[in-house]
């Protein structure tokens, strides 16, 4: 079939002028080094929960809130933990969407008289004038943020709240796997958390594909490791699978398509798929997960890699209910 074109010059004028603002809003939105590859910025307020006597910010229930956005993995992780420790009522939650005109994430109801998530951040530091992103641990006391960097917030959720938690035998994080976990945290983080947006956000061709090597490496690794043990760090769930989960479950949704992460699915490999399976089945879980909100969080709103907005019917994700036979490693602990 034969498409009629534009004449040349008016192709190669609308190359040039959508190459130049790609490029521009490319900039603002994805930062990148001079190879094209995506830089992520380091988060802004990393103060901790805890009893020590000079802390402002001690345990306490209903005193503390989270505010994410449900198509956000780096939030998911904060409401998965919620979940498996039995924080809802110690911990309520706030909802914010992004707004694709105006570049920001909004609430969608008012919190603290604010409108938007940058209002919430200037009304923690007047005169912040850097990302304001989620997820939020926000105090609701002092009104300050406490932390926005979700790898912090989920030690916190997983240790300094068990007065307060249905769950306190359970722990992500336990002493004698910190080692272990910290590890495979490390690797997993630049080679697959933040390894697809190095795909998806790749201002060369050079930046992609060093990206795509390192993280369909690193997905194969882990497929391999799986065939032996149940969970990354054995037969133990750890912060180290709740941090690889959230991506998991936005692979083959979001990140396969839209981040040209397509050498294959989580779906295709053998003990990955399985795995996302039984950590998505796992209590309290699948109650995290926004399917239709991760899709129009990304497909509606991320303009630079979808122009038209149009967000895909699928994928179906009953496979996700299907029988995991993980369980064949042994029963699951984290106590």
């Amino acid at each position: 079939m034969l498409f009629a074109l534009p004449p040349t010059p008016i192709i190669r004028l609308g190359k040039f002028v959508w190459t130049t603002l790609w490029q521009t809003m490319m900039s603002n939105m994805a930062p990148s080094d001079k190879s094209g590859a995506y830089i992520r910025p380091q988060s802004q307020f990393r103060k901790t929960i805890g009893t020590e006597p000079d802390n402002p910010h001690p345990p306490a229930e209903g005193r503390y809130q989270l505010f994410v956005g449900m198509g956000c993995p780096w939030a998911h992780r904060t409401l998965v933990v919620r979940a498996l420790k039995g924080l809802e009522n110690a911990i309520s939650v706030g909802l914010v969407v992004p707004s694709p005109n105006d570049g920001m994430w909004v609430f969608e109801t008012p919190q603290e008289g604010c409108q938007s998530l940058p209002e919430l951040y200037r009304l923690a530091k007047p005169g912040y004038d850097g990302r304001s992103t989620v997820p939020v641990l926000w105090d609701k006391q002092k009104r300050a943020i406490v932390n926005n960097e979700s790898s912090e917030i989920i030690v916190m959720l997983n240790a300094e709240f068990n007065h307060f938690a249905k769950h306190p035998e359970l722990d992500l994080y336990p002493s004698e796997l910190k080692t272990e976990i910290d590890r495979w945290n490390e690797q997993i983080y630049d080679a697959v958390n933040n390894g697809v947006y190095r795909c998806g956000f790749a201002q060369t061709q050079i930046a992609y594909d060093r990206a795509c090597e390192e993280l369909f490496s690193m997905l194969d690794r882990i497929d391999r490791t799986l065939e032996e043990r149940r969970y990354l760090c054995g037969d133990r769930l750890t912060l180290a699978d709740v941090r690889l989960f959230t991506t998991l479950f936005r692979f083959d949704i979001v990140y396969y398509s839209l981040f040209k992460c397509n050498r294959r699915r989580i779906q295709d490999y053998l003990h990955l798929g399985s795995y996302l399976r039984d950590l998505y089945q796992l209590p309290g879980v699948a109650e995290t997960c926004d399917l239709e909100q991760v899709k129009r969080d990304y497909y509606g709103n991320l303009f630079p890699l979808n122009p038209g907005g149009i967000i895909p019917s699928g994928p179906d994700i009953t496979q996700l209910h299907h029988p995991h036979d993980r369980d064949r490693f042994g029963t699951a602990t984290g106590g």
